[in-house]
């Protein structure tokens, strides 16, 4: 059959370059390229039983595993559609989430079984649902029988425009299904295969074989849950370059464990989610001079959320000479948008240089000027739009200059040179006084502050200011930093109108196991502690 940009078919070219090679390390499960390669064929056999076909939805309620990659496979064989499932989601939410996506098939991790049952009885058009782990009360067929069957799987033509879901996180509404096509996530969220490529993106799906046996690079390994964009995309870009993944085998974050598996697993390259988790990483190394010698990371990647210019030049000291931070920007609309740097001025959080893809919208309908500010947009490999949502998908992806551009709801300006500058979120901008206030420059600048672990800046309703900025610290074990003392170096980097108002102190900044901040949670939070 005609090989496509389907992702199963991408991941059969390279089973067949480096079949003897380790594709996942997970635990004690380590499996080589050409064994992933004839279970997921197993398992596509098997949906294929059940009546799985094309445009069915497939979801993955799943931590850390094999299974998650193998299952998400065997969907794209069928030309079915696979989606994430947030395994924190309680029952309201996965109602919600179950409904949305129209699901036929469930694949949940054992220790959810419970909260899955329940939910199933609200939701008949789930036909097929299976337990990956054992069985207990349930009689679903697990990942263990499935995998031993013996049935024969019927080739499918796949396609180019297969689809895939991505649900966001709805940190600001209901979670959205976003859906991309097979090539354009490919290009548009893995580089086209070009990460590790001298010679860039390729241009049809037969040359990722020849190219994949002369990519030298050591594991990487995936510490957010599969179930989030970026480390599920940052995981295939390796799989698909024939590079072995290893995979986080606990359900929390554990600094310690972390770091063990880097130095037993010799792993080259790793990404953090910003410093929520960079930070835990850090303080490990420093309480343990020596204990971990990480010999061979040469990569320490960060996405997702912003990591302090302060961290990097400490984490660099604990790094083999030659070692890189990368500091890169992606979203679930847009797929990786570009790497940058702290802006030279200060203003924003990071900087990217001139980019054809790129450009800065004003009202939806004109350029900015150099300096003005306005929405990042980007061109070229995007998706399709939202799932079942085409009232959101039209305000979202709109036509400019001939051309479908997303907008990605960051408040950006473009310089002279035609680089472009992240101000930040626009949802999470704060009108105080009349200005602008971005949540995460003055995120930054607290951060930094000694004692301070993590932080939260959010703004709350004030009668002088409109409204008026708030930030919620947790401290480090041991220190006894000031609100006083914030503020005071606050001031010595932003304008007063940044300036916190307020500093409360809390144990624990809540964020989601992708590292991410829940900034609903936080204002909710400041709002009942500000009225007492």
């Amino acid at each position: 059959m005609l090989k496509t940009f389907s992702l199963a078919d991408l991941f059969d070219i390279a089973a067949q370059a480096v079949p003897d090679k380790l594709a996942i390390v997970y635990g004690q499960d380590r499996v080589t390229y050409h064994v992933m390669a004839n279970r997921i064929n197993k398992i596509a056999a098997w949906f294929q039983s059940q009546g799985v076909t094309r445009g069915d939805t497939v979801g993955l309620q799943l931590y850390n595993s094999t299974a998650y990659v193998e299952c998400y496979l065997a969907a794209c064989k069928l030309g079915a559609i696979p989606f994430n499932i947030n395994y924190r989601y309680l029952e309201d939410e996965l109602d919600y989430l179950y409904k949305d996506s129209k699901a036929k098939v469930i694949i949940f991790s054992d220790v959810l079984s419970e909260r899955v049952e329940k939910v199933l009885l609200k939701n008949p058009q789930i036909s097929l649902a299976v337990i990956d782990g054992q069985k207990g009360l349930s009689n679903r067929p697990t990942m263990e029988d499935i995998r031993a069957n013996d049935l024969t799987f019927v080739p499918v033509q796949l396609r180019d425009e297969d689809i895939s879901l991505l649900y966001t996180g709805g940190t600001t509404g209901m979670p959205k299904g976003v859906m991309w096509e097979h090539k354009a996530l490919f290009y548009g969220a893995f580089a086209g295969g070009a990460m590790f490529f001298k010679d860039g993106p390729i241009s049809k799906p037969e040359e990722l074989g020849e190219r994949i046996l002369k990519v030298q690079s050591g594991p990487y390994m995936a510490i957010a849950p599969l179930m989030h964009g970026a480390a599920f995309w940052a995981s295939f870009i390796s799989l698909l370059s024939g590079i072995t993944l290893v995979l986080n085998d606990q359900k929390e974050f554990n600094p310690k464990h972390i770091l063990d598996l880097i130095d037993q697993e010799k792993i080259a390259m790793l990404n953090v989610v910003g410093d929520a988790m960079a930070a835990p990483l850090l303080d490990e190394l420093n309480a343990n001079p020596g204990h971990w010698k990480l010999p061979n990371l040469y990569y320490f990647g960060n996405g997702g959320a912003v990591l302090s210019q302060r961290l990097k030049d400490r984490i660099l000291k604990h790094l083999p000479a030659g070692a890189v931070i990368g500091d890169g920007m992606g979203s679930s609309e847009a797929g990786v948008i570009g790497a940058g740097a702290k802006p030279k001025d200060g203003d924003g959080f990071m900087t990217m240089p001139p980019n054809p893809f790129l450009k800065v919208i004003v009202d939806g309908v004109r350029e900015a000027e150099v300096g003005e500010l306005g929405i990042l947009a980007k061109t070229g490999s995007i998706p399709l739009g939202y799932w079942g949502d085409e009232k959101k998908t039209a305000t979202t992806f709109v036509q400019f200059n001939g051309q479908r551009y997303v907008l990605l709801g960051d408040t950006a300006k473009r310089s002279s040179d035609g680089s472009i500058t992240i101000l930040g979120r626009d949802s999470l901008c704060i009108n105080t006084g009349g200005e602008k206030v971005f949540v995460e420059e003055v995120e930054l600048v607290v951060r930094a502050c000694d004692g301070v672990k993590d932080v939260n800046v959010v703004g709350i309703p004030d009668e002088r200011w409109g409204n008026k900025v708030v930030a919620l610290v947790s401290k480090k074990p041991g220190f006894d930093v000031t609100p006083e003392q914030i503020i005071e170096t606050a001031r010595k980097q932003l304008s007063g109108y940044k300036v916190p108002k307020n500093i409360l102190f809390i144990d624990e900044i809540v964020r989601g196991a992708n590292g991410k901040a829940d900034y609903r949670w936080a204002k909710n939070l400041v709002v009942e502690m500000l009225a007492k």
